[in-house]
């Protein structure tokens, strides 16, 4: 994937979340909890689109 498609795309989820969080009414935590989960997925994205979420995927706890 072209690393201005990956920028681009982060350019407009950080867009669309600057936008719920600004203009759509909810609760705070419910803000948090949105936000953590946009953030989680899109680091997750990002891993997966440069190839270390199979590097990290490796690794066992435990047993």
């Amino acid at each position: 994937m072209p690393l201005v498609t990956v920028v681009l795309t982060l350019v407009v989820v950080g867009l669309l979340l600057w936008l719920v969080n600004r203009f759509v009414p909810m609760q705070g935590q419910i803000k948090g909890i949105l936000n953590g989960v946009v953030v989680i997925a899109v680091v997750l994205w990002l891993l997966r689109i440069f190839g270390l979420f199979e590097y990290l995927s490796q690794f066992r706890v435990g047993r």
